[in-house]
Order: C-alpha cells, then sequence, then structure tokens
C-alpha cells in the first residue's frame, strides 16, 4: 500500500475518505484510486528523464477509465493504445492525436483508418504485411503514416512468461536482424514515413540489465538505419517497469535509475525519448474492496469467502499473481494472525485470491482491500457467472466520484437477443 492508502483512527483511508464512506454509496466489489498517487507516480517518471527530449505515454491498457486518461492527459502524458476502442477513450479524455502512439501486432484496416483520420503521434509497427497494409490504408486516405519499427530484440526480461514480449517466441516484433531489410522496402512505400524504432521487452520488470541490454541494441540500430540514410528521429523504449507487490519483494529499479539508464544509451543520439509505463503509473494507485460474505471451515482450513471474485480482479487467478490484503478496520495490537484462503463465489476452483494467506480476524460483513490494483484490474474485468462489471471511483483529497457506475444485471440482460423464430413472433 502507498501513503495514499492508510489507516486513520482505526479505518482504511484513500487519501482523506474513508473506505467505508465510498462503500456506504457505491457497495462491492469496487476499484478505489487515488488521484494523488497517480499524479505523484507520473510527475516522478517525467522529472526522471528531465533534460532528454521526451514524452511520458502512459499505456492506456494499464487502467483505461476515461476520468484517470483525463487526469495524466491534463498533466502532459500522451497514450499508448492498442486497439481503436482505447484510440476513442484516449481523445474522449481531451488528449489530441499527435500525443497518441498506436501499438500491437494486430491492428486492422479500419483502426488504421481511425487513426490516421483522427490524428496519431506513430504507428508502431509490428511485421512486414502490417506495414503493407498501413500503406495501403494511408494511399488511399491520400495521407502518410508515420511509423516506427516494433523490433523484436531477443531479450529475457524475467519476468512471467504470460507477459514477456520481448524474446524470439514471443509474437511481437520485427527480429533486428530483419529490420535493415525491411526499413529498405518502408523507404519505398509512398504512404510511410519512419520516424523511428521502437522497443518493449515485458511488463513486471524488476531489474534494469533488460532494458540496458535493449538499449544498446536499440542504440546500435539506430546508428544502423541513419547509416543506410534513414531519418531516425524518435525512439519508443516501451515500458515495462515493475512494481513492489509483496513486502519481501526487491524494490523494483526506481525511475531516476531507469532514466539515467536511458540518458546513458540513448541521450547522445539527438532523439526524442518515447517511454510507454502503465502499471508504474497506475499501479500502486488503487486498491479493490470487498466485503466479506461468509467465513467457512474446511476439513484442514478456513476460507474466507468475498463478493469480489476472479472475474473482478483476474491477475491471481491467471498469473498467480499476489496482491496485500488488508482489512478495512485496523486490526488491535493482540489480535491473533492465522492463515486462511481467500476466494471468490464464482464456480471454479481456481477462483481464489490468496491460499494460506496470514490474516487478521476477519469475519462476515467485514471489508478487505487488495492493494496494487490499480493496474490490469478493472481493465480484465468481465461478466462470468453474469456478474455485473465492477465500478470505479476517483479519489481526490476529501471528494470521491463514481467514475464508472455498478452496472445492473438487467443491462446485461437487455443485450442478449433472441430471434423471432425461438419467440414464435
Amino acid at each position: 500500500m502507498t501513503g495514499d492508502f492508510l489507516y486513520h483512527s482505526g479505518i482504511l483511508r484513500a487519501e482523506e475518505v474513508p473506505i467505508p464512506d465510498i462503500v456506504a454509496t457505491v457497495g462491492t466489489p469496487v476499484y478505489v484510486y487515488s488521484s494523488a498517487a497517480l499524479t505523484r507516480n507520473l510527475k516522478t517518471l517525467q522529472s526522471a528523464l528531465s533534460g532528454l527530449d521526451h514524452r511520458v505515454c502512459y499505456s492506456v491498457k494499464a487502467n483505461s477509465n476515461v476520468a484517470v486518461l483525463r487526469l495524466l492527459g491534463d498533466l502532459g502524458a500522451g497514450m499508448d493504445v492498442v486497439s481503436a476502442g482505447e484510440y476513442a477513450r484516449a481523445r474522449a479524455a481531451g488528449v489530441s492525436g499527435d500525443r497518441i502512439v498506436f501499438s500491437g501486432v494486430g491492428k486492422t484496416p479500419q483502426e488504421m483508418e481511425i487513426a490516421l483520420r483522427g490524428g496519431i503521434r506513430q504507428f508502431n509497427v509490428e511485421s512486414e504485411p502490417e506495414l503493407l497494409q498501413l500503406d495501403a490504408v494511408a494511399r488511399s486516405l491520400e495521407t502518410v503514416a508515420p511509423v516506427a519499427f516494433r523490433v523484436n530484440p531477443d531479450i529475457d526480461p524475467e519476468t512471467h512468461e504470460k507477459i514477456s514480449t520481448g524474446k524470439a517466441e514471443d509474437k511481437f516484433g520485427i527480429p533486428c536482424a530483419r529490420l535493415r531489410e525491411v526499413s529498405r522496402e518502408a523507404a519505398g512505400l509512398s504512404g510511410i514515413s519512419v520516424v523511428g524504432i521502437d522497443v518493449h521487452i515485458g511488463s513486471q520488470v524488476m531489474a534494469l540489465a533488460p532494458f540496458e541490454a535493449a538499449f544498446r541494441i536499440l542504440a546500435d540500430l539506430t546508428r544502423t538505419l541513419r547509416g543506410d540514410g534513414h531519418d531516425i528521429r524518435r525512439l519508443d523504449v516501451g515500458g515495462g517497469l515493475g512494481i513492489a507487490y509483496r513486502p519481501s519483494d526487491p524494490p523494483p529499479p526506481s525511475p531516476k535509475a531507469y532514466g539515467d539508464l536511458i540518458r546513458r544509451h540513448l541521450g547522445d543520439l539527438g532523439v526524442e525519448i518515447d517511454v510507454e509505463p502503465g502499471r508504474a503509473i497506475a499501479g500502486d494507485a488503487g486498491v479493490m474492496v470487498s466485503s466479506v460474505v461468509y467465513r467457512k471451515s474446511g476439513a484442514d482450513r478456513d476460507f474466507l469467502i468475498l463478493d469480489g471474485a476472479m472475474n473482478d480482479l483476474l491477475r491471481p487467478a491467471m498469473y498467480g499473481a499476489y496482491h496485500p490484503i488488508m482489512p478495512v478496520r485496523e486490526p488491535a495490537p493482540e489480535d491473533a494472525y492465522g492463515p486462511v484462503d481467500v476466494v471468490g463465489p464464482v464456480c471454479e476452483t481456481g477462483d481464489a485470491f490468496a491460499r494460506r494467506r496470514t490474516l487478521p480476524p476477519v469475519e462476515a460483513g467485514d471489508q478487505v482491500a487488495f492493494g496494487s490494483a490499480g493496474a490490469y484490474g478493472a481493465v480484465m474485468a468481465s461478466e462470468y457467472n453474469s456478474r455485473p462489471l465492477v465500478p470505479e471511483v476517483l479519489v481526490s483529497g476529501r471528494r470521491f466520484s463514481v467514475i464508472r457506475p455498478r452496472a445492473e444485471v438487467e443491462e446485461m440482460i437487455l443485450r442478449d437477443i433472441v430471434p423471432e423464430w425461438l419467440t414464435g413472433d
């Protein structure tokens, strides 16, 4: 938990708002975000890159609520998007097209057209077929698409296998050995303007060494393509900076150390630097609050059964991820702690947030908060088991606002259409 989620007078608060006040208004489960934490994390990264010609392009996939995007955009952030939907969210938040980078391996012609018509900073192109498709779309619109080639440097980021993106077997990027060939092809395409090179090796990277290896390759490729006559004026170094989820985790690289590394390897190339952090900005800026429905005694363990489930916070079920769990009411010094399995109500054995987690006494009706849930939380939620999407709340000082209301079951049902031949009409 950050300093924006602390106990005060025995109650967990988000900034200056008691969590029970939010629950009384919105119910549980609910995501709660701190404006102060989002602001501080972005400004820390911006400061770490001071002296460089740079732009922090927040990775929208980490937390795509328009209110969060508006807050960060108003502070000068650009946006890194991976779909037309994320592009639309960034634009709805007031972010101009020239501050939006479009990433992703499967951009469709329709998505390309939307971005070209609405304005785009660059497309991070990941394959030759994509390059040719983008050229065709740009020419059909009588415009030119700015392109950075995303390369795959075959670097192990030493993170979870499902969020590694820079190894040879991963689906992302153009192999470095083929970049000169692809760039020569691009030079002959009238709908393409090559402006830079992009690399992103993965998410939740907890050491500087993989970044350093990637930046060395990026610098070498820049010099090589410039020698071939390409005007490489922008380097997109991706994101990936991790955060500490467990109290026992070693601290991740600091933004300053990360910025110094960029400065050391890329600072003398006379390029603009784009960075695409997501988790590093939003991760510790949010919690998910859930209520205990039952405390159940099993054959060899106790279970806390919550009203929050894997469809609300998927990371533990999908990645085996750890989130700190805090009772909303502060434990007393004399409370006896013990192991408990913290699970949800979804009909899957995998719907478990923690196994044998040591917690203070928590009973039915109590509330708990999952820390560091601001990134890859609400954005990965689903309606599995016909459970409505979880609501979101943004806190600023003593104020809070519902920035996504809880959906009603009736709304889900009304989206389904029964064909006439089943109704007899």
